[in-house]
């Protein structure tokens, strides 16, 4: 059973307890979409000052809607279109102070200002992204992008290469 903690003010020993709760909760799951489900409500439950967390996942040309946290989101992204578009076209992290000076962003929810966007990859291969939401300006940096980073790598590492 998934027992929430107090969360300290460092943010960095905060995100070492959530990977190993994430890795606690993947342990014996191999179904992906399970693991992503648990994994954006674990996001969402230790994360402050966000409005949106979940998965795109990659299928044929775009980007399709996955587990999220959230209020209801765009369903479909095209290839190279908004932040997540974006991550998928160029395979890397996405850090977006401000979303409305980003050319092309796509507004899900209109109280988002600020966003990052980690593509999943593995084998080389796109298998979607994570995308989380701000209403705060500059709300994500180079901590929660080393992070997040090693959050996906451990939920990539779940799938199994038979597919």
């Amino acid at each position: 059973m998934f027992q929430p903690v107090n969360y300290t003010e460092n943010r960095e020993k905060n995100y070492e307890i959530v990977l190993e709760q994430l890795r606690a909760l993947i342990a014996d799951e191999d179904d992906f979409i399970a693991n992503l489900a648990n994994a954006s409500a674990l996001l969402n439950q230790c994360l402050k000052d966000i409005n949106w967390v979940g998965f795109y996942l990659w299928k044929g040309d775009e980007l399709v809607l996955g587990p999220f946290q959230g209020l209801p989101a765009c369903v479909r992204i095209p290839y190279g279109k908004g932040v997540c578009g974006t991550a998928v076209k160029e395979k890397k992290t996405q850090l977006v102070p401000n979303v409305h000076e980003f050319p092309g962003h796509i507004a899900c929810d209109a109280r988002s200002r600020s966003e990052i966007v980690i593509p999943m990859i593995k084998d080389d291969n796109i298998i979607g992204v994570l995308d989380i939401d701000s209403p705060k300006l500059e709300r994500f940096d180079e901590v929660d992008q080393k992070y997040l980073e090693r959050f996906v790598d451990i939920l990539i590492n779940t799938i199994k290469n038979d597919g």
